[in-house]
């Protein structure tokens, strides 16, 4: 395969997973953002991380992602707390409802790329696993691109 068809190759993966992304945030009537759907995602994930930690996971600067925050928190989806020994940190959260919303998008992506493997054999759906772990292993020891925080 040559430079240009493995480009394209991954121009419509993005483009595909993105489409996705964008349509799937609706979660309990509430209208998510794709970065704010990522921003809800990472805060589950690292239970109670910083602004900063998330911030940097995301690779975003902390002025635009400090904007997303506040949205958050205006929707009732995000709470955050100064950290007791240090009041400059402030802790992010997922309230109830954060919780209800990224289980929700959490089920609609699950339910997605089950359709998606169920028309794969055991031996495909491995394959393509196994390959997409490869994939991003080598992309986070790459010295050009995409080595990020929670690796």
């Amino acid at each position: 395969m040559d430079n240009e068809n493995l480009r394209e190759l991954f121009q419509l993966l993005t483009r595909r997973f993105g489409l996705l992304n964008k349509t799937c945030c609706s979660a309990d009537g509430v209208e998510v953002s794709l970065v704010q759907s990522h921003i809800i995602y990472e805060i589950n994930r690292q239970h109670h991380p910083s602004i900063q930690q998330i911030a940097e996971t995301l690779n975003t600067d902390i002025t635009t992602f400090s904007r997303q925050i506040q949205s958050l928190i205006k929707m009732n989806l995000v709470t955050k707390t100064p950290l007791e020994e240090d009041r400059r940190i402030s802790i992010l959260s997922l309230t109830e409802e954060g919780k209800a919303v990224n289980n929700s998008i959490d089920q609609q992506m699950n339910d997605y790329l089950q359709e998606v493997f169920s028309g794969m054999n055991d031996f495909e759906k491995e394959t393509v696993i196994r390959s997409l772990k490869l994939l991003n292993d080598r992309m986070v020891k790459s010295s050009v691109c995409c080595t990020a925080p929670w690796e």
